[in-house]
């Protein structure tokens, strides 16, 4: 919490030198990564263990004792209720992982001092008086990401829950996106209410004001992930997507969903060539080799570090780089690595579009990854679609920051279609034909193919474990 409290400080202290009141600052959001899991003590206020992060795979083996145990050992034998597979990726079976292996969670939860969370939960608990009367909730969009949560009825669902073994009173309650769950209770904005929560992509989707059914966006950041919007009516996918709650902005408003194309590695995979290999030395630099190089030169990046995620949803599978020969150099390296990100991307715009049976006729983008112009022109070609980009890439802190604003009570702003702003956008054409992008693109699900089946069962945890 430390680094959450230091921003909002931070942030005060930047409005204070120039000149704009504090009061001024009318409620706070809060958007975080979805999955991610902790389990804290509600009595002292500290976490139980570390927070299992959305990429962990140390519950890959629960995951297959789970699909073993299935119905006709179905991955998806919970979509009906969820709108997810049985993964590694969601909330459920890493509390779980947490109740099989940690003491000290089993101990709280016997003695009913256990509070779980996505870090929304967290945060807004915390941020409200934490063991002193803090506010344990989430929002829909986060609690439709924990295979807890019955995106029809909008509520924990007491049998999944039996299914995971999992007690009720352990979870938060759930709000709507936009409402004062609470008040700040401490630092500079002590009194300002809480009043926007969102899972980022949720977010995200909200920032770049894909209101409308049939809107889309991507976002390139650690992962992918690319959200359509399908109204008031969750769509069921027959092509490896999810079916998510998007958002519901008011008490009294009703839930929008979307279809969701999940990528476990794309801003992740720079920071493995840098991090790892040390053939780039800052994340800008990767445009620079791929650009001098213009090509991959035939070889074929699959970066499934954790698995692959839609539309495979194969936690077995592993990352490989193939097509090398003598020739190829780290440029081509880099090169390879950046359309590995746009081939991810259109395996799940081509699920989305056959899902929808309404083809995308351009895609919007916004995150981190989106200033690298190189990337965005390869998005373009690879798709055969225009690419456009809001000049505010941050859409995920302005979504909740939406929705925090129009709650009831604070009112700032309106959300209504017609009083949204038009947002001025850069656009990317294709630049090569479909025929040269269809020939890249068979290649690449050729090099998915290699990358399967690697790894059935969950290593052996040690002391050196990066994981643990």
């Amino acid at each position: 919490m430390q680094s959450v409290y230091q921003c909002m400080e931070s942030t005060c202290e930047k409005l204070r030198q120039l000149n704009i009141a504090i009061s001024n600052i009318k409620a706070v959001g809060v958007t975080n990564q979805r999955e991610t899991t902790l389990v804290w003590d509600k009595e002292t206020g500290e976490p139980l263990y570390n927070a299992i992060v959305w990429l962990d795979l140390r519950t890959q083996s629960t995951v297959e004792r789970l699909i073993n145990e299935a119905p006709g050992q179905n991955k998806n034998h919970l979509k009906p209720k969820t709108g997810l597979p049985i993964s590694p990726y969601f909330s459920a079976v890493k509390l779980r992982w947490l109740l099989d292996n940690v003491e000290e969670v089993r101990s709280a939860v016997r003695s009913q001092r256990a509070m779980f969370g996505t870090m929304d939960s967290w945060i807004i608990w915390c941020l409200t008086g934490g063991s002193s009367g803090g506010v344990h909730c989430t929002d829909v969009s986060n609690a439709s990401r924990t295979m807890l949560f019955n995106i029809h009825s909008l509520d924990w669902d007491p049998e999944l829950c039996r299914y995971f073994d999992v007690p009720m009173e352990v979870l938060p309650r759930v709000r709507s996106s936009s409402e004062i769950y609470g008040w700040m209770k401490s630092s500079s904005l002590a009194g300002v209410p809480i009043s926007g929560c969102l899972g980022d992509q949720s977010a995200a989707l909200v920032g770049q004001m894909c209101f409308q059914e049939g809107q889309a966006k991507n976002t390139y950041g650690t992962g992918c992930f690319l959200l359509r919007n399908t109204g008031t009516k969750p769509l069921m996918s027959d092509h490896g997507l999810l079916t998510t709650v998007a958002y519901k902005l008011g008490r009294n408003e009703p839930a929008c969903y979307a279809l969701e194309g999940s990528v476990a590695i794309a801003g992740a995979v720079v920071r493995w060539l840098k991090d790892n290999l040390g053939i780039v030395q800052s994340s800008a630099e990767i445009e620079k080799l791929a650009a001098a190089a213009g090509t991959s030169y035939g070889c074929y990046f699959v970066p499934a570090f954790s698995g692959l995620y839609a539309p495979y949803w194969e936690p077995s599978a592993r990352g490989i780089i193939c097509g090398l020969t003598q020739f190829t150099n780290r440029n081509h390296l880099a090169f390879a690595a950046l359309e590995a990100v746009c081939f991810q991307t259109r395996e799940i715009l081509d699920a989305m579009n056959q899902d929808s049976g309404v083809p995308l006729t351009q895609l919007q983008v916004d995150g981190g990854m989106t200033s690298n112009r190189l990337l965005m022109q390869l998005q373009a070609d690879i798709l055969c679609i225009p690419v456009v980009k809001p000049t505010m890439p941050e859409t995920t802190a302005l979504g909740v920051a939406m929705a925090a604003g129009a709650a009831e009570g604070v009112g700032v702003w309106s959300l209504s279609p017609s009083d949204l702003p038009h947002a001025a956008q850069e656009k990317y054409q294709p630049q090569i034909n479909c025929e040269e992008s269809e020939f890249r693109f068979a290649r690449w699900k050729k090099a998915v193919q290699r990358s399967m089946n690697w790894e059935t069962t969950e290593p052996s945890c040690n002391a050196d474990d990066p994981q643990m």
